[in-house]
This record gives structure tokens, C-alpha cells and sequence, in this order.
């Protein structure tokens, strides 16, 4: 992933106050860490769902 610098961050930030809009931000964060939490969660479900016993040639 290519490094973006100040003068990127800056520009990207205000693309998307353009396009969501300054009421809509606080929302939107709250919804993108919602996904991340679900996203986090449903990934260490299945790293646990993938011990041993699952394996269907060691119970045969």
C-alpha cells in the first residue's frame, strides 16, 4: 500500500466531508467500527472453529 502523506490525508478528508457531509461523519465512524468489531469477531470465531477435532480424516 502506497504511504499517503499530509498533504493526501488532507485531501481525502475533505472529499469525504464533501460527499457525507459534517452531521453525517459521526455516524459514519460509529458504523465503520461497528463492521470492524463484527468483522474481528467473526474472524476469531472461525481461527477457534479450526482445532483439531474438526478434521474429518483423524476421526476416521
Amino acid at each position: 500500500m502506497a504511504g499517503l502523506g499530509g498533504g493526501e490525508l488532507i485531501l481525502v478528508f475533505a472529499v469525504i466531508l464533501l460527499i457525507f457531509g459534517g452531521s453525517q461523519l459521526p455516524k459514519l465512524a460509529k458504523s465503520l467500527g461497528q463492521a470492524q468489531k463484527e468483522f474481528k469477531k467473526a474472524q476469531t470465531e472461525e481461527d477457534t472453529d479450526d482445532g483439531p477435532s474438526s478434521s474429518p480424516s483423524q476421526n476416521a
